[in-house]
């Protein structure tokens, strides 16, 4: 036999639980929309200060997408978990090149140093050919499946002999090296041995060509892929900063 009136209470303790589940409901949602708003203050504020903080004779639009979780959690604890950067007409001297840089660890102050950093950039046939210019080397790089082609010349016994080469890249540091692989020589003189200067060019030291100058202090190369008449180098830092100063001050080659 039930008692009359028992079951208001009950109903009342239901509604209260319902009351308060909206509530946590409609401020979870509240705070959601904050932050994806806080989210897309932040991946602007970050992208302006970057361009600002671009090295002389660099311009372009930099988009910035910050990943992790919370961003005002992330913004509290003053480091951004993971900041994603891209750039894919920046301009270097009025070069255009694509840019594409992944950060982890970034502080919110951009005078901190930044937990580790990769990027990538990738340049076709022009880019390179107005950006890079070696000693030695006359003309244009081509750039062909995993090689690159370059021409020059060379002294055999008094002789000068033009060649043209093709070359593997590989990434050392601060440095590409251009590796040999095959020559063809386009000045034919009877007198001259020239299996002697093929010998010289397939056995000398890499074609060194420094990178460093083009790239912040800190920054070396990972990587460098030549595929499609683009190259494409892979980028790698740790412990540097994102502020103007730091972009400006490029590095140097021994």
């Amino acid at each position: 036999m039930s008692i009359p009136g028992a079951a208001r209470p009950k109903r009342r303790a239901a509604r209260g639980w319902i009351t308060a589940i909206a509530i946590v409901v409609v401020i979870a949602a509240l705070l959601v929309v904050a932050d994806v708003v806080a989210r897309g203050i932040a991946e602007r504020r970050f992208g302006e200060q970057i361009r600002m903080n671009l090295p002389e004779g660099v311009d372009g639009q930099v988009d910035v997408s910050i990943g992790g979780l919370s961003v005002i959690a992330q913004y509290l604890m003053g480091t951004m978990e993971r900041v994603e950067l891209s750039a894919p007409e920046l301009e270097v001297n009025g070069t255009p090149v694509a840019v594409d840089v992944v950060g982890e660890g970034v502080p919110v102050d951009l005078a901190s140093p930044v937990t580790a950093i990769t990027g990538t950039i990738s340049a076709d046939e022009d880019a390179v050919n107005q950006l890079v210019s070696v000693p030695g080397v006359n003309g244009a790089f081509t750039l062909g499946e995993g090689t690159v082609g370059y021409a020059g010349t060379i002294e055999v016994l008094g002789f000068s002999l033009d060649y043209s080469a093709t070359a593997s890249p590989t990434a050392a540091g601060d440095t590409v090296l251009l590796v040999p692989e095959g020559v063809e020589l386009e000045s034919g003189v009877g007198v001259v041995d020239v299996s002697v200067a093929v010998e010289r060019l397939l056995g000398d030291s890499p074609i060194a060509v420094c990178v460093a100058q083009y790239l912040p202090e800190g920054v070396e190369v990972g990587s460098i892929e030549i595929a499609g008449g683009v190259a494409t180098v892979e980028l790698e830092a740790r412990g540097i900063t994102l502020d103007e100063q730091s972009l400006a001050r490029t590095g140097t080659c021994d």
